[in-house]
């Protein structure tokens, strides 16, 4: 199994060079509600494609307010919409007037991670049904993927909702992606990218990698977001913990450059990276790819 796979012996194609800067010049930030965030805004480079996620917690007003506050600083805002968090048709009601009447054409839903649902709406399939029947304004949106299983769900069942949202995306004649969820694991992104394009996933694939980040933070955040099977292979093999909660020493590009030359071909046309709103120093990582010879 290859985990951080880049090394000095790490090879990487012209094309797979030329493939990988574009993605890192055009990446989505992800950004979290909390009181970090206004720092995070201040250090996105200008006109950045920012992923808003919904908090369980604060709920998604939380998320419409700062996605409408990113997109005022001249951002342009993806919100999160987790289906768990909304409370029944009138909500979606609401929220279809909100990006109709807001300008949103493009959103990412997720089930979300609340324990236990607002409403009807046990994962991202039922929202979406609810939602297209409204007058949304909608032409894309973004869906999740698990290379590296859920914790709560098993890989059999994530891999059958993959392809019902890909189905009803279709159905509603709307354009999409597939988000992947933080996986260290390169051989196993491929693997899992292959074997889901020979079942038929034909949307567009946005890399989910972690940013440049505090390790303790990314490993305590991790499971929340679902990577619970990386996290349990690095607390098995002591390189790669030690890799990670070393200054210094994780790079982003440990999971992008042993994969870069295989993404063209994949399909994967933008990277999601998981900022935890420590932005300054990921951007500071982007500048020094876009800046390589």
């Amino acid at each position: 199994m290859a985990i951080f796979g880049k090394s000095e012996d790490t090879v990487v194609s012209e094309e797979g060079l030329e493939y990988r800067r574009g993605l890192v010049e055009g990446m989505t930030f992800e950004l979290i509600p909390l009181k970090s965030v206004e720092a995070a805004i201040d250090a996105l480079p200008a006109n950045s494609k920012v992923s808003v996620t919904a908090s369980p917690v604060k709920g998604l007003d939380a998320t419409i307010e700062l996605a409408d506050v990113i997109r005022a600083r001249g951002h342009r805002p993806v919100p999160h919409i987790s289906a768990r968090l909304v409370d029944g048709p009138a909500h979606v009601a609401r929220l279809a007037k909100w990006f109709r009447t807001e300008g949103y054409d493009t959103i990412f839903v997720v089930a979300g991670d609340a324990e236990e649902p607002a409403g009807p709406y046990e994962g991202a399939h039922g929202f979406l049904s609810e939602l297209f029947a409204q007058e949304h304004g909608l032409t894309t949106v973004g869906v999740t993927a698990y290379p590296d299983g859920h914790s709560l769900i098993p890989t059999e069942v994530a891999h059958k909702h993959l392809h019902m949202k890909q189905a009803l995306l279709a159905e509603a004649g709307l354009a999409g992606w597939a988000s992947t969820q933080m996986c260290f694991d390169t051989a196993l992104i491929t693997s899992w990218l292959r074997s889901e394009r020979e079942s038929g996933l034909t949307l567009p694939i946005h890399l989910g990698i972690p940013g440049v980040v505090d390790r303790t933070k990314l490993m305590t955040m991790g499971v929340r977001l679902g990577v619970g099977a990386s996290l349990r292979y690095l607390k098995k093999n002591r390189a790669a913990v030690t890799k990670m909660m070393t200054p210094g020493s994780y790079d982003p590009d440990d999971i992008l450059a042993p994969i870069a030359a295989e993404l063209a071909e994949l399909n994967v046309d933008d990277l999601h990276v998981f900022t935890f709103n420590q932005v300054e120093a990921t951007e500071q990582w982007r500048q020094g790819i876009l800046a390589e010879r």
